[in-house]
């Protein structure tokens, strides 16, 4: 599907691929790993002709159609549902023609809205609106009338709506939320197109993914499996290259050996450099080398605070006299790690503002002890540091009394070298911001912690330094997070916030996230069962295609015809298969092939089925029609 060749690509003064080669299977779900500032984002510029590579290649057949997710849709006027229609641009196109055509142009257009199955466009439209959190309310609103977080989830819904032959996904799950994430991981497996995902969310690479391609030192290396196959085939190449470098540099000490002793004697001279010359062509050593991961300081409180940390009686709590959370009715002690689950609105946020002391309960009792310290993270502190002030700057005055040197070491700890430290903010990566806040809040040894959607801009390997931390700290934690994985070995106590209260959930991540896809898969059918008919400029489907009392026959007639044809032409086609696969000897001579056409036979059956329904579909209409 995608071809990279001998990639050469310099900027910035650094060079990020050299020489580096990889090939994409047609249908392969690629997860694109590397560390943070690898190339990864500058890989998918260079795919999509944003940047121009210094050498070698980048490929894909003339036909495909490559599509990348936009930060975040524009505020447009125009509705929620039509926006994602309009992402099929084929469909789009074909349909306004009809307004137009030419009379005996239409059997073609409506064949192909046949095939195209553009009748159920609106409700896989709705259908991908819902598991991205969308209510059914929501589909008649306007772009406008959405926040900057959920016009990124529209052009996500667009990119999946309209299929692309090759779909880029630059973390698609740091908007999401968990329920989100969990619909979205779903929904990949089921895609019917090459996809190439960036992304540190491990549930993500493992369930959605059958390769993945790493970035490392300029090069592209492709691994077939999901991620826990790609680290353990890289562990075990890592394994034996430093089991080749040991038995390498014995026999070069042994043939180095050997001429130091007998260089200077006549009769061993010839052996000598006979020695040094095999030195010559001995293998390079292998670069085996770990990638070091700064560890996260998370200091435990010295002296735990007697039970219950935190006990909620009949609280209410919300904004401007409204209440947001209503009957809550809660205990947390000092070692409960608790998991807040539920959706973007559900009052998580509010929730934790409310531990957090950043709002007071507006009914009802309550406890904590006075001397209870609370560290808490939010993702909205990093869009709020000042762009110009350093981590030099910030930690003097977290640190007022502390000396340069101390200031400089507490950094270093925290992963950021002394290169970085008087680095503006706005010169930061985002993973080292994360670090430098998560580190910052729990710098004074907080009673609880939480932690809201910590790992948004943390690759895999700081993830599970965060996760080594938390193990290790010994006050409560409250996580929201979209992470699965992180969830499942964090929290012991899942919380969830949903129909105006928070309340224990009786499960685990796997009940909740059957949970989830459960009610996706109701949401998503609610919208096509109770959304009202639009008007007719709105619907954007052709007239014929509607199943209207008063339609006229002749089109319904053009329309039949078409599907007769697509019917005939997918029917030969199957048949031309099964001959070819009749054949015994293709097996034992072409098993690839046969593999191939196999394939091909069980994608033509489904086009077929689906024919037979449009074709049956057609005749009913023309029917009624008479």
């Amino acid at each position: 599907m995608l071809r990279i060749s001998e990639l050469t690509y310099d900027a910035w003064g650094r060079r990020f691929f050299d020489r580096a080669s990889a090939s994409l299977p047609v249908g392969a779900k690629v997860g694109l790993v590397g560390r943070n500032g690898i190339g990864k984002s500058t890989l998918f510029k260079l795919i999509l002709g944003q940047l121009h590579e210094g050498g070698g290649e980048i490929t894909w057949p003339k036909a495909a159609r490559i599509a990348a997710v936009d930060q975040e849709h524009p505020a447009t006027p125009v509705s929620l549902l039509d926006t994602i229609l309009a992402a099929d641009v084929e469909r789009a196109t074909l349909t306004a023609s009809l307004e137009t055509a030419d009379p005996h142009d239409l059997g073609d257009i409506y064949a192909r809205l046949i095939e195209i199955d553009a009748d159920a466009a609106p409700s896989r439209a709705a259908e991908i609106l819902a598991g991205l959190g969308f209510s059914t309310a929501d589909l008649s609103r306007p772009m406008a009338e959405f926040s900057g977080g959920w016009r990124m989830r529209v052009a996500l819904a667009a990119a999946l709506f309209a299929q692309p032959h090759l779909l880029l996904l630059d973390e698609p799950t740091n908007y999401l939320d968990l329920e989100g994430a969990l619909w979205l991981e779903a929904r990949l497996q089921k895609y019917p197109h090459t996809t190439l995902i960036i992304s540190h969310d491990r549930d993500l690479l493992n369930n959605a993914c059958d390769h993945i391609l790493h970035i490392h030192k300029a090069k592209l290396e492709l691994y077939t499996g999901n991620f826990d196959d790609y680290e353990r085939m890289r562990d075990e190449k890592t394994r034996l290259a430093a089991a080749s470098n040991v038995k390498i540099e014995a026999k070069r000490a042994h043939m180095q050996a050997f001429v130091d002793r007998f260089r200077a004697k006549a009769s061993k001279a010839t052996q000598a450099q006979s020695r040094l010359k095999m030195l010559a062509k001995l293998p390079p050593m292998s670069d085996v080398a770990a990638e070091h991961t700064s560890p996260f300081t998370l200091p435990s409180p010295e002296r735990p605070l007697p039970p219950p940390l935190i006990r909620l009686e009949k609280a209410s709590v919300g904004y401007d006299g409204k209440p947001i959370l209503n009957h809550l009715n809660l205990r947390m002690d000092i070692d409960d790690r608790i998991g807040l689950l539920g959706v973007n609105g559900a009052g998580k946020s509010t929730f934790a503002k409310l531990i957090a002391g950043a709002l007071k309960t507006m009914a009802g009792e309550y406890f904590h002890n006075g001397k209870m310290k609370v560290g808490w993270f939010h993702q909205h502190q990093i869009e709020a540091l000042d762009p110009t002030d350093t981590p030099l700057e910030i930690i003097r005055r977290a640190m007022p009394d502390a000396s340069e040197n101390s200031r400089r070491s507490r950094l270093a700890q925290w992963g950021l070298a002394f290169n970085k430290q008087e680095t503006t903010i706005a010169n930061l990566s985002g993973g080292e911001r994360a670090r430098l806040l998560l580190n910052l809040v729990a710098m004074d040894a907080p009673h609880v912690l939480i932690l809201d959607e910590p790992t948004n801009h943390l690759d895999i390997d700081s993830r599970r330094a965060l996760l080594d931390a938390l193990n290790d700290y010994e006050g409560g934690v409250i996580l929201i997070t979209h992470d699965r994985s992180l969830m499942e070995l964090v929290a012991d106590r899942l919380w969830l916030a949903a129909d105006g209260t928070v309340k224990p959930f009786n499960g685990d991540m796997e009940d909740y996230a059957k949970f989830v896809l459960d009610r996706a898969r109701v949401a998503a059918r609610a919208p096509a069962q109770n959304r009202e008919p639009a008007p007719a400029k709105a619907e954007a489907v052709p007239p014929a295609v509607k199943s209207a009392p008063k339609a006229a026959p002749a089109p319904l007639k053009r329309k039949l015809e078409a599907a007769e044809e697509v019917l005939a032409r997918i029917t030969k086609q199957v048949e031309e298969l099964d001959l070819a696969l009749s054949d015994p000897k293709l097996y034992s001579s072409e098993p690839k092939k046969a593999a191939d056409l196999g394939e091909k036979r069980d994608r033509l059956q489904e086009k077929l089925d689906e024919a037979e329904a449009g074709w049956i579909a057609a005749a009913e209409a023309y029917e009624a029609a008479l």
